[in-house]
């Protein structure tokens, strides 16, 4: 009877198993050639062909489809396996494409996952089989790789992220759910970010974010991880979010400070927000507030606890039985705003401060800022108008700087901004509006603007008169005002404006010494809870780093003393006939032969030997700079481009090169076409046939599989029409050694393309350029 039952039991579970696989081998799979709508026996032009007009049509820029992104994502990853021929062929032979087994494994938790819920009752175990002990609360939370990437780490830097990381059939894990469930409930309700990432089915972003253990808590904020090593309890976790936030976020504020608090307003360029409260210390919420506004407010904290805020409080007559915000502008007098509530919510402080987040005439000090308060016209009820006030620094403008403000605070209209800005400090900016005037820096002007596209074009209307305060000043932009709603041509002027420089930005100094510190910062936290078997791959390293280093110095010693003792010993006859003056040449030149020969600038020809080389297997971090030229162009673009590029040859990092247009324009062409996929104005793009593509330059990092270009600007004038006469010799070293001198061929118009080129390389070497990325690079010939 009991082997009868058994063997029921068993034959139930062999049904059950074979249940469960018929239900998960279905998956689909991914087929990169149904993906690019091509047969298995298509060429590479063919494949290439098909990811150009596909990549165009589904640009999550270009295409406003919900699904455009994952196409774009799948089209990508099918050109990437089709365009590599082993790739391709292992996927021919076996249908391997290097992400199968993650991506079947995903496919198939989903389907099991569905098929559990409809077969089993939950009650059937107690512990959950479907996910293997992970909460099912978990589900919306789920990071991937791409969304973490593109979404989550770039808004860690408007609020700090709490990620747990977790596998199926984890036992620690289930016991630290329970904390994790209230403290989740409690920080997102707060403005904390909330994510789970499964390393089981995300293992590229679990190595990522350096998670080599389940389960694994850490903090996200500004783009940094930092990983949380304390018992898992609800007050343990709520600190280490609060010591994510930068420790300067929040002044506290008595009053014998709050002078000095609120009068600093035009230094920093922005309002102050002051919140009066019982509670000792600073609130969490309120500190998860002032780190998404930093850029635009300065946050201070009221005790009213302390006797050092109780005359503050009489002054701006606080009721203290309940928290009351006050927003402070130009007028440090009385507040702008004012706010009290007895459950001071997330929703209530976000209406608030995003209501007052700007001055009544804020200062222009970069494009960030600019682009929030005259944002680009959308449609046309969406128009967005600014005046701007171009004037100087100093008591002798601070009246014209009263009597603007005065305007503007009687005059509030939702569709226009008054702002202002310092023409020393902005000079680019204000030359390019003020074209007509032949000393701006005389007195003040008035600007009536609106900005038309994300390139800086604007329509635009100078004032008359120079602003100085006066009642007719005043008519007369009171009238400007009423020309910009009533006459859509007010506006009749339009230029190209420059972005504005970062007044706030720190100098080089402080930026080399703000990231040593964070470097120093994160090894100390690795050495401090890491443990010894993660460490040894970074001490092997550090050790051999400095065996060679002092090995390679300490035979350097030893050679160099022994040629100098076998030079001393077997010459002294030889330099004691010497003369004199043979003697000092002798010096002369051997001091010298060291010191590497001015104008030298390595510039290679880019050709299908080297290309490899040069670009495809290119070391982590280097660049190639690379010189599009045609055979008529040559001597002249590389005679300016050796000129641009000198000061920048001292880095170890980069390497310049040229591209002959007329041997490798196809692929040229074929490399521009990211670049004008991911242009959202359609009416700059340029036309192949008829572009000029001579003096272009593309920085190309052949590991990561992007490039920045460098448009050239053509500033003809007629007083550039004569040939340089300057003889300077640039060795330039390409297929073979080639020396030029300012030659009669080349002329200033073709050199001009490159004058702007040394501004560009420094953006560059800083970072600030826009990436073009490329599946996978184009074969040269």
């Amino acid at each position: 009877m009991t082997s009868g039952r058994v063997g029921v039991h068993h034959l139930l579970l062999v049904l059950l198993v074979v249940l469960l696989n018929s239900y998960l081998l279905p998956a689909s799979q991914f087929d990169p050639y149904h993906v690019l709508g091509v047969s298995r026996t298509a060429s590479q032009s063919e494949i290439k062909r098909a990811y150009k007009q596909l990549a165009r049509e589904w640009h999550p820029d270009k295409n406003k489809d919900p699904r455009a992104e994952d196409k774009f994502i799948q089209i990508s990853k099918a050109y990437e396996l089709l365009s590599n021929e082993e790739k391709r062929m292992n996927f021919d032979r076996y249908g391997e494409t290097e992400e199968g087994p993650g991506y079947s494994q995903q496919q198939q938790y989903q389907h099991f996952n569905r098929f559990h819920h409809s077969f089993f009752d939950e009650s059937f175990f107690q512990y959950s089989f479907s996910s293997g002990g992970r909460d099912i609360s978990d589900e919306k939370y789920l990071l991937h790789f791409t969304n973490y990437v593109n979404e989550v780490v770039p808004d860690s830097f408007r609020k700090p992220y709490l990620i747990k990381v977790t596998s199926d059939w984890c036992f620690s894990c289930v016991h630290i759910e329970p904390v994790w469930k209230e403290v989740v409930q409690e920080l997102e309700m707060l403005g904390v970010g909330i994510g789970v990432i499964h390393a089981g089915y995300e293992r590229r972003l679990a190595q990522h974010v350096g998670a080599h253990s389940t389960p694994s808590i850490f903090g996200l904020i500004n783009g940094k991880v930092s990983f949380f090593h304390n018992a898992v309890i609800r007050e343990n976790l709520r600190q280490f979010v609060e010591s994510l936030l930068p420790g300067n976020l929040v002044e506290k504020v008595t009053d014998k400070s709050v002078v000095n608090f609120l009068s600093t307003w035009q230094q920093e360029n922005k309002p102050r927000v002051l919140l009066f409260d019982h509670i000792p210390g600073v609130p969490l919420l309120y500190k998860l507030e002032a780190f998404a506004y930093k850029d635009f407010v300065r946050f201070g904290y009221v005790d009213l606890g302390r006797e050092e805020t109780e005359e503050m409080t009489r002054r701006y007559n606080v009721n203290t039985h309940a928290p009351t915000m006050l927003s402070f502008k130009e007028n440090v007098n009385k507040p702008a705003d004012v706010i009290q509530a007895r459950g001071m919510k997330k929703q209530i402080m976000d209406d608030f401060i995003s209501s007052n987040k700007f001055l009544l005439v804020p200062r222009l000090i970069n494009q960030k800022l600019f682009e929030e308060l005259c944002p680009v016209k959308k449609l046309h009820r969406q128009r967005k108008y600014c005046v701007v006030l171009i004037t100087g620094e100093g008591e002798s403008f601070s009246k014209t700087y009263d009597a603007f403000l005065s305007f503007a605070a009687t005059n509030s209209r939702e569709t226009v901004r008054f702002v202002y800005m310092y023409y020393r400090r902005q000079q680019e900016f204000a030359n390019a509006l003020l074209t007509t005037i032949s000393d701006i820096r005389a007195a003040s002007w008035v600007v009536f603007l609106e900005r038309r596209n994300e390139a800086g074009k604007v329509f635009y209307k100078l004032s008359k008169d120079s602003w100085s305060g006066s009642e007719e000043n005043k008519s007369v932009l009171f009238d400007g005002l009423n020309m910009l709603k009533s006459e859509p041509g007010f506006l009749s002027a339009s230029t190209v404006v420059p972005e504005l420089n970062d007044e706030l930005a720190p100098i080089f100094f402080l930026q080399w010494f703000y990231t040593v510190t964070e470097y120093v910062s994160d090894f100390w936290d690795t050495m401090l809870h890491n443990n010894w078997r993660e460490m040894m791959p970074l001490v092997s390293l550090i050790f051999s780093a400095l065996f060679i280093l002092f090995g390679t110095v300490i035979i350097q010693a030893f050679s160099d003393s022994g040629d100098e003792r076998e030079e001393r010993d077997e010459k002294p006859s030889k330099r004691e006939k010497m003369p004199k003056s043979e003697s000092k040449n002798e010096t002369h030149t051997r001091d010298t032969s060291r010191v590497p020969k001015k104008g030298f600038v390595e510039v290679t020809e880019l050709t299908d030997i080297n290309y490899k080389s040069n670009l495809v297997r290119l070391w982590p971090g280097h660049i190639n700079v690379v010189l599009v030229l045609s055979s008529s162009t040559k001597n002249a673009l590389l005679y300016k481009f050796a000129q641009e590029v000198y000061s920048f040859t001292g880095s170890q990092t980069l390497h310049f090169s040229f591209l002959n247009l007329d041997k490798h324009k196809q692929w040229l062409e074929y490399l521009l076409t990211f670049e004008l996929e991911a242009s959202e104005d359609s009416s700059e793009k340029e036309d192949p046939l008829n572009t000029d593509y001579t003096a272009y330059v593309l920085a190309l990092n052949g590991h990561k599989k992007y490039f920045c270009l460098f448009k050239p600007q053509n500033l003809f004038s007629s007083s550039d029409n004569s040939d340089t006469s300057e003889e300077r010799e640039w060795l330039l070293n390409g297929e073979g050694t080639q020396k030029m001198s300012g030659s009669s061929f080349s002329t200033r118009q073709i050199q001009n393309k490159l004058s702007r080129l040394s501004l560009w390389m420094e953006r560059l070497l800083e970072g600030s350029l826009k990436r073009h990325y490329v599946p996978s690079w184009p074969t040269l010939d």
